[in-house]
């Protein structure tokens, strides 16, 4: 239950308020000051939250009669007309040009992997934060990104077979990133440095340089024999760790023990889609886990192999320069943190009324007040200093310009100098994707990333066109013109935009952790896309995907990219509907017992455990990475077979009761697992009902978004709990 106390003319819950004035008295700022501001900006832009609100359901309230009226596919000119006409397209601004200042260059200039990672769970967080370097023999050992099959095998011991293998790929790797003239580094049996360059002594006593000396940024030990070589390519950095004494370096020719590869450039502690943060409780926890991250302070006791260690963020590293002098490099990701969106309120603050404020206004409030250690002092974050905010889920460039605002007014209230809060805009949201220059001028000085989001993106297709007629399977989603036209559109119009040298355009999530090899594979193909970074599932994943950066010049693939179609924002707006022929009955079942299968899995784990973000077995156990993006696609295609007669109340009720068993045996290993139809599997608890309500009310949801339904059944749940702590 949570308890409240009077700041200014607010009520203000009390974990939030320990959060806050812990962090006023660290500042010496006074709270008196702080809480009147607070009040002031929650009273002059909780309206204007909820006109924006109310500006999206008149928009779809609009777009759901031409459909009903004009069902299927529309005719382009006619659908563009609507649009227009209704203020869902606005006119295209002219030379926009962004000039965020300030920015750190592993966001403005660099190119490399990005992670996403929940905020409430500290380990997780600093995993991700020490995801700014990886070990490559480890990623590619344990993993399939090296083939686990006959004499590959991992084995229950070392696989030497295996280890060969990956050591094959790792000189592979130098080869590409700093190929020596005339010889290869497989050949090398020592590495040294002379005169500042890197001397690579080979087979039969000869010696090599660097075809590109440059490629040499520093060393560690003695320059006779160094610990490790530090090399550097596209602006990424690799580490030779020499070690002739080690498992793997006393059978090397040339004593490398690892390749250690510069791989998070940047990561996105998120306080949204992949975290359950419901009431004041929760969101206390990940406003104090983001200070901890920003002061240096936030460590984690984690058990290991029988052991117990203090996990902490990693400090920088440093060299020794080929002139002598010394390198530093940051031992750790920049951090974003990814605010929730405009949509939902929070008990967290209570207004003069009573009634709750935006969530986003008080994130932006709290997250910004965590950030101060780094913004004011020590800056091992920002270094510019710069504070990064990932805003999702925006409807267009009004909402844009609203969160510049807001951010604008946070700044005053801590006395921060005008423009030290960024953003990033996330284009996920049609109305987004078709307003997106528009979108990006009305924070123009403040941007700092543009990302597609396929899975929400997605999501917002089947909701706004609803009523058109039934959507085809996801898989087919995936092949029809819009989603190539989006992803293309992003790119050109952030360069046309002028974010190279300011800000990330960045791509989505790879959403199957366990399958390291496919995304070797297909993830090369962001980065020839011209994006300057892309989602990961984890560190491991970060570590492979910065192989990549090393194939392919991000920026070079940019420039190279040819011009958006004339048509694109036509392909952007073709609606993914369905023929008859597509929809079968064998592929309507398989469709809708895939998409009960995963809500459920996603689900249960949500409302019950309150795990935002998690390895959902699919039907045929692959674990894929769910979170609430990847539910209101399910969620949503399913409401919109519903409302058509593709499917039936009756039927969807019946794979979500198949399927509930399913689910149990899946999680049959989690002793917190509580089953869906209860213990005598008859009597379905909130995490059943949420996924029923999910795809039987799902039409009426505002966007088609999963929160308020989720929010409302974790806190009965988490009610529940405490009235019934055995339960």
């Amino acid at each position: 239950m949570t308890t409240y106390a009077s700041r200014a003319d607010l009520s203000v819950a009390e974990p939030i308020i320990a959060f806050a004035e812990e962090s006023l008295e660290r500042h010496n700022l006074d709270p008196a000051g702080f809480w009147a501001g607070v009040s002031d900006i929650v009273h002059d832009l909780a309206p204007r939250n909820a006109a924006l609100l109310k500006i999206r359901e008149d928009l779809q309230a609009q777009i759901d009669i031409y459909h009903r009226t004009n069902p299927g596919r529309p005719d382009p000119a006619a659908y563009r007309a609507l649009l227009t006409e209704i203020g869902y397209l606005q006119p295209e601004p002219s030379n926009v040009q962004v000039t965020t200042t300030g920015v750190a260059p592993e966001v403005a200039s660099l190119a490399g992997p990005q992670l996403v990672v929940p905020i409430l769970n500290a380990r997780f967080a600093l995993n991700a934060a020490n995801a700014r370097w990886g070990s490559l023999y480890d990623a590619l050992y344990g993993t399939d990104a090296i083939s686990q099959e006959g004499e590959l095998a991992p084995g229950s011991g070392y696989n030497e077979t295996r280890g060969a293998a990956v050591i094959a790929r790792g000189r592979e790797l130098l080869d590409t990133a700093a190929p020596l003239r005339g010889a290869s580094h497989a050949d090398a049996t020592g590495y040294s440095v002379r005169d500042g360059e890197l001397i690579v002594s080979l087979h039969g006593g000869s010696e090599a340089k660097l075809a590109t000396p440059s490629a040499f940024a520093g060393y560690t030990g003695s320059a006779e024999a160094p610990d490790s070589v530090l090399l550097v390519h596209n602006g990424l950095h690799l580490e030779i760790v020499i070690d002739g004494s080690g498992s793997i370096g006393a059978t090397d020719d040339a004593g490398v023990q690892d390749i250690v590869l510069e791989s998070a450039l940047t990561t996105i502690m998120d306080l949204e889609d992949s975290i359950a943060a419901v009431d004041a409780e929760d969101k206390a926890l990940g406003y104090r886990n983001w200070r901890g991250l920003m002061d240096g302070s936030l460590t984690e006791e984690v058990a290991k192999g029988g052991k117990t260690f203090t996990r902490a963020l990693n400090p920088d590293r440093t060299y020794t320069a080929p002139d002598g002098s010394e390198l530093v490099l940051p031992g750790r990701s920049v951090l974003f943190v990814r605010n929730v969106g405009h949509l939902m309120t929070s008990d967290s603050i209570l207004d003069r009324t009573g009634a709750e404020a935006p969530d986003g206004i008080i994130d932006a409030i709290m997250t910004a007040l965590g950030s101060l250690d780094d913004i004011r002092g020590a800056q091992a974050n920002s270094r510019t200093p710069s504070m990064y905010i990932v805003k999702p889920k925006m409807h267009g460039p009004d909402e844009a310009a609203f969160t510049a605002e807001l951010f604008g007014r946070v700044e005053q209230l801590l006395g921060l100098p005008a423009l030290t809060l960024k953003v990033g805009i996330m284009d996920e949201e049609r109305r987004t994707s078709a307003n997106l220059a528009a979108s990006i001028a009305a924070a123009s000085d403040r941007v700092v990333f543009i990302n597609t989001g396929f899975l929400d993106r997605t999501g917002d297709e089947i909701h706004t066109s609803m009523h058109a007629g039934p959507f085809l399977p996801k898989a087919a989603i995936r092949g029809e013109r819009w989603l190539p036209a989006y992803e293309a559109r992003n790119v050109d119009i952030g360069v046309a935009c002028g974010l190279d040298d300011h800000a990330q355009i960045g791509k989505g999530m790879w959403a199957m952790p366990d399958l390291m090899a496919d995304m070797l594979e297909q993830k090369i193909g962001h980065v020839r896309s011209g994006a300057s970074t892309a989602w990961v599932p984890s560190p491991t994943a970060a570590t492979l995907h910065a192989t990549h950066y090393h194939l392919v010049d991000a920026f070079k693939a940019r420039a190279a990219l040819p011009p958006a179609s004339p048509d694109s924002l036509d392909a952007l707006l073709d609606i993914p509907l369905a023929s008859p022929a597509d929809l079968t009955a064998e592929v309507v079942q398989t469709e809708l017992e895939n998409n009960a299968q995963s809500i459920l899995g996603y689900v249960v784990r949500w409302i019950d455990q309150g795990v935002g973000c998690s390895k959902v077995p699919d039907i045929h156990d692959v674990a894929l990475m769910e979170d609430r993006a990847t539910l209101r696609i399910s969620s949503q295609l399913l409401a919109n077979w519903l409302l058509h007669g593709v499917i039936t109340e009756a039927q969807v009720d019946a794979a979500l009761e198949k399927h509930s068993a399913v689910v149990d045996r899946q999680n049959a290993g989690d002793p917190l697992y509580e089953a869906l139809l209860g213990a005598d599997g008859q009597t379905p608890g909130l995490a059943f009902e949420a996924a029923r309500r999910l795809i039987l009310e799902g039409a009426s949801q505002p966007s088609g978004y999963t929160e308020p339904l989720l929010h409302a059944l974790r806190r009965a749940k988490k009610e529940s709990l405490v009235s019934s702590p055995t339960a």
